[in-house]
């Protein structure tokens, strides 16, 4: 089961920084098949996020307004 949409990027963001953790660890040594994949997976899903920059940082800044009111 995915993500209760309430916290989906919350969840997701510190996963993320465990991947980066680990990777910066060097955990990547012998990594079995479904791992390589997720990490090929994970390369991809970063790019295409990055690459939404600007509109990412537009949604935050407009929840964030919303908030205030």
């Amino acid at each position: 089961m995915g993500n209760m949409s309430y916290c989906r990027f919350e969840n997701t963001s510190k996963d993320l920084m465990d991947c980066e953790r680990a990777i910066n660890d060097g955990e990547t040594e012998d990594l079995s098949e479904y791992e390589i994949n997720g990490l090929r997976l994970l390369l991809e899903y970063s790019k295409r996020i990055v690459d939404m920059e600007s509109y990412i940082r537009k949604r935050i800044y407009i929840n964030e307004k919303n908030l205030e009111d």
